[in-house]
């Protein structure tokens, strides 16, 4: 009888479970209707019904223009889109050099478009502000864009494309705007490389994945107010999902050869981005300096000194970045992203010899030094980020920042004197310098559309910085070492900085306003235990942001920027440790050094998106400067920062990019400025001031009749010009560099040439009260290179490449 009323309530539990599933049957079958999805496919031709390859397609929700999905065509000019819900869409078409193909899309099946004819862009003197979409230079009341997606440029490296970028001046390996040491960005994100690192990560990086360089002399309060002038690189992006990698190397031949090998890989599917860069540098580079030196006794020279110094660098480098983005869903993504160098082999020779002469231009004796240096670091970086899309309107973005740097060098000095009348004699020594540093930062921003013509930010940052240093010399005698405590050393330093800021944006008719304040607050304290020196600094301030433009007519825009910012010292500018060149030069840090507070304001207006003029004026507070100073009693010459009184620089700026053909584009900028330096020196008042241009004219071409072979040749002239006190000759750069796709657009091939006229070597003089030296320097800036690349997987996909960067990270050293 159980058993039967088992069976029963079997039967009853299927029967009950079939009516269930055919009513969901009948429920689902409505919902499946109105979330069916769709594909759309179609083919690019141009004009000549010739397949166009790689052109970009993207489909875009027509209410709202939201990015729905995007891919590129194949070989044949074929592409598809797939996975489309029901609804009314724009469909984009754009490759460089024609004119973007814009339709509407209504799709509610599956939908295979006419073919889609593409038109080349005509690009006349009198249409390129309406024809080009994109133009190569773009002017903003804050910024200058200058785009190189597909140039000759985007296939050298980073610092290479900086050279070129306008407005951009770099010697050797650093970089300035407008006398302005600027931050560097990378997708919004800082670099938290010191001077050195940042040129082996930008000589080392390949710039073909670069959409523009964005060069901001009046950066919003949403930026550090340290950074008084940024260089953000906008890395190109795109949709597409899928894998691609690429491997690339180049060898330069300048004085000595340098190579350079890489590879990088992308993956990204609905859920993850992964980005992953290696690349390795070996490298020899060599620098000349002839100096002469003339010391000062009772306002008369008592000794002449005759330098010639040659410098050789040795190093291997190896630089790691990943960035792995994961989509928890439409409205929040989490990221991880690395920047990791690692420095296991650096060696610094250099040898000088020196004639040193009496008051009676006899020869007293000779000196030769050899220094020899070796080096081995790393600087790994890490950061956290956190996003939160409330709506397209508004995000709520964290970010977390840890930076890890040890640094260890070991140094052997031996200086040799030669006598004519006296027995010769020796001098040696060795050093050992080891440095600690962390730094952890974080950050709260919070975007949001205020209504359609205004929006307002705020946020908030803190940083903590702390740095152990210490140095060990020991003098040599007979090859036995003895700890020198006079010049035995430790430095510890900490620096807090807390900071908040806003910032509002509003356009309305012909009037465009985007202002901002930023507050910090500053805690630093840097003490030696071993020579008792102490430097505290407690300062609250605050960094306004102005931006105000209003277009007069069709054609002619005004504008006018105000901003405020500081230059901290780097810590390696506040560290009293001594490092001796020889027994006569010596590099010091300045423990007593103060902030310097700036003051930039610009009076603009641009005519016919083509012309503008600037007009400028800029007042730094307790700016600073390193500075050779001679010591007249003992005879030596010591590099160490200086704070002055106060700098201030004006001038004019003129700035013009134009087609000169259709294969041939022009850009030409020339500044006439005035640069005054006042400080107190030796209890007595100094000011000085020299008017200065500054030019560049930079040519694009393009051969071919698909454009594969292109080419930049750029002359940045630079006129004598006053740094500190300091006169520095004029110097003119020439760069040209040529590219060409080969292997079906997957390989390039990159030859360019440096210094091509052998005009940036360049004297500097010191010339004041009881300061007489000059120095020429002779940089190994002059080389060619060869370079080739190639790409796999599916090339049309951009990469999600940021590398991390903090204003703090910059300042670990010089």
């Amino acid at each position: 009888m159980c058993e039967t009323i088992g069976i029963l309530r079997f039967k009853l539990f299927i029967i009950l479970k079939i009516k269930s599933s055919i009513k969901l049957f009948f429920v689902l079958i409505p919902l499946g209707m109105f979330s069916q999805e769709f594909s759309v496919s179609g083919k690019v031709y141009d004009i000549q019904n010739t397949p166009i390859s790689y052109a970009n397609i993207v489909l875009l929700k027509k209410q709202d223009s939201t990015i729905v999905s995007g891919t590129s065509s194949d070989d044949f000019g074929a592409f598809t889109l797939h996975n489309i819900k029901t609804n009314n869409y724009i469909l984009k078409v754009s490759f460089i050099g024609y004119n973007e193909f814009i339709k509407e899309v209504v799709l509610d099946k599956n939908t295979e478009l006419a073919t889609i004819i593409l038109n080349e862009s005509t690009q006349n003197l009198e249409e390129i502000a309406i024809v080009v979409k994109k133009p190569t230079v773009k002017r903003e009341a804050d910024r200058l864009i200058f785009n190189v997606e597909n140039t000759a440029l985007s296939e050298g490296n980073m610092m290479e494309l900086l050279r070129s970028t306008p407005g951009v001046l770099v010697t050797d390996t650093n970089i300035s705007i407008k006398n302005t040491t600027p931050t560097v960005y990378i997708n919004d994100k800082k670099v938290h490389l010191t001077g050195d690192e940042l040129a082996q990560l930008l000589e080392g990086s390949p710039a073909n994945s670069i959409k523009s360089i964005e060069v901001i002399t009046n950066p919003p309060a949403k930026y550090d107010a340290a950074s008084g002038a940024v260089l953000n690189i906008v890395m190109a992006k795109n949709l597409i999902i899928g894998y691609r990698g690429s491997v690339a190397g180049n060898y330069t031949q300048g004085v000595f050869p340098k190579t350079n090998i890489g590879s990088t890989h992308f993956y990204k599917d609905d859920k993850i981005n992964f980005f992953g860069n290696y690349s390795f540098t070996q490298s020899k580079i060599n620098r000349k300096n002839e100096d002469k030196i003339i010391y000062i006794e009772n306002d008369a020279a008592s000794q002449e000194w005759n330098s010639n110094t040659d410098r050789n660098t040795w190093s291997k480098t190896h630089n790691i970045n990943f960035n792995l983005d994961y989509f928890f869903d439409d409205n929040n993504t989490l990221s991880l992203s690395s920047n990791l160098l690692f420095l296991p082999y650096y060696k610094y020779k250099i040898n000088s010899a020196s004639a040193i002469e009496d008051n009676t231009n006899d020869t007293a004796y000779n000196l030769q030094t050899n220094n020899l240096s070796r080096d081995n670091k790393h600087n790994l970086g890490f950061d956290l980020d956190y996003v939160h899309v409330f709506n397209p309107a508004s995000k709520l973005t964290f970010n977390t920042h840890y930076t890890v740097y040890d640094y260890h060098r070991e140094q052997n000095v031996l200086s040799s004197y030669f006598y004519e009348d006296a027995a010769n004699d020796n001098n040696a020594f060795n050093t050992n310098a080891n440095q600690d540093t962390g730094i952890y930062t974080s950050q709260l921003d919070y975007n949001t559309a205020i209504n359609e013509t205004s929006s307002f930010s705020a946020g908030i940052k803190s940083s903590f910085i702390k740095t152990e240093s210490d140095i060990q010399h020991f003098d040599v005698v007979a090859d036995v070492e003895t700890l020198s405590q006079e010049n035995t050393d430790a430095f510890n330093y900490d620096e807090d900085i807390f900071a908040a800021y806003f910032s509002y944006e509003k356009t309305w008719e012909k009037w465009s306003l985007f202002t901002g304040f930023r507050i910090e607050q500053t805690n630093i304290e840097g003490n030696s235990p071993i020579t008792n020196v102490e430097n505290k600094q407690d300062y609250f301030k605050g960094f306004p942001t102005f931006n105000l433009s209003h277009q007069l007519t069709g054609n002619v825009n005004l504008y006018v920027n105000y901003k405020r910012s500081v230059e901290r010292p780097s810590y390696q500018d506040l560290n009293p440790f001594k490092y001796y060149l020889n027994d006569n030069t010596i590099v010091t840090g300045n423990p007593n050094l103060q902030p310097a507070f700036i003051d930039h304001m610009v009076l603009g207006t641009t005519i016919k998106d083509i012309y503008t003029f600037e007009a400028y004026y800029k007042h730094t507070d307790a700016s600073f400067i390193e500075l050779p100073i001679q010591n007249n009693e003992e005879n030596q010459l010591i590099f160490t920062p200086f704070n002055l009184s106060n700098t201030i620089e004006y001038g004019f700026d003129f700035t013009t990019y134009f087609n000169v053909t259709r294969n041939w584009f022009v850009y030409f900028v020339t500044s006439f400025y005035n640069v005054q330096d006042e400080a107190i020196f030796n209890n007595t008042l100094l000011k000085r001031d020299m008017w200065s241009n500054y030019s560049v004219l930079s040519n694009d071409f393009s051969f071919l009749r698909d454009k594969s072979l292109s080419a930049n040749f750029t002359l940045v002239y630079i006129g004598k010009n006053q740094q500190g006190f300091q006169e520095v000759d004029s110097r003119l750069s020439s760069d040209l560099a040529i590219k060409k796709t080969v292997l079906k657009n997957k390989g390039i091939i990159s030859l360019s040439f440096s210094d091509i006229f052998n005009k940036q070597d360049f004297s500097v003089t010191n010339r004041y009260l009881n300061q007489n030296s000059t120095s020429y320097t002779n940089q190994d800036n002059r080389y060619v290179k060869l370079g080739f690349s190639y790409k796999f997987g599916n090339t049309a996909l951009q990469t999600n490449e940021r590398t991390k960067s903090r204003k703090e990270r910059d300042r670990l050293e010089k």
